[in-house]
């Protein structure tokens, strides 16, 4: 069912993609932007819209599935072919094949069946709880980003948390819940917390974005 906590959530997922565009292109650069980070959403989308071959379930799911995949791609596509940066990559070190590894782990105990696409669901949901790992670790590393990668950061981070009481609303009006979606919507949220405070205390208020000493 379709209400206002997923309509935020989803509005604040094409925000999110559209200022790390934006900030891409007017910039010309790519620094301080994960590649690995990019490439994890890569996954997390194909394995997750595979659905698209074989269901339909409205023109709004269809574009918004078809944007994701396109726009993630096409993402990569800059930071690898056009706006290649050796410094950027210096600093991405984030050994991302835990991450790949570890949710492909936890799909194949936790999903709701275990049937290739349920695997695929529950993969892409957990690779996303995590995906902003190496993001947030180039964060860490350099201390400091700009006001545009902040606020993409933010946006993101938004739009799962929102999800989470899309998922609440749905139990209570349709009687279905959704614990993995959930489950993993809380570890985001949990692992985008200090951004957010950092966020709230720093770049709300006018200031650079920077990281505690």
């Amino acid at each position: 069912m379709f209400n206002i906590f997923r309509a935020a959530g989803d509005l604040s997922h094409l925000i999110s993609i559209l200022i790390l565009l934006n900030t891409i292109q007017k910039s010309r650069s790519i620094a301080g932007i994960s590649l690995k980070t990019q490439i994890l959403y890569v996954l997390v989308f194909l394995t997750r819209y595979l659905d698209l071959t074989y269901r339909y379930v409205s023109i709004y799911n269809t574009l918004m599935k078809l944007f994701f995949i396109s726009s993630s791609i096409y993402i990569v596509y800059l930071m690898i072919y056009k706006f290649k940066n050796t410094e950027t990559e210096q600093i991405d070190t984030f050994p991302i094949e835990y991450l790949i590894g570890g949710s492909f782990i936890l799909s194949l105990i936790f999903n709701y069946k275990f049937q290739f696409g349920e695997i695929l669901w529950s993969f892409s949901l957990w690779l996303e709880s995590v995906a902003i790992l190496p993001q947030l670790f180039m964060l860490q590393r350099t201390g400091e980003a700009r006001t545009l990668t902040t606020h993409y950061i933010f946006a993101l981070g938004a739009y799962r948390t929102l999800y989470i009481p899309n998922w609440i609303f749905r139990w209570i009006s349709e009687g279905r819940v959704d614990y993995l979606a959930i489950f993993t919507g809380i570890v985001q949220t949990i692992i985008y917390s200090d951004f957010f405070y950092i966020y709230y205390h720093r770049v709300l208020k006018g200031f650079k974005f920077e990281l505690p000493q």
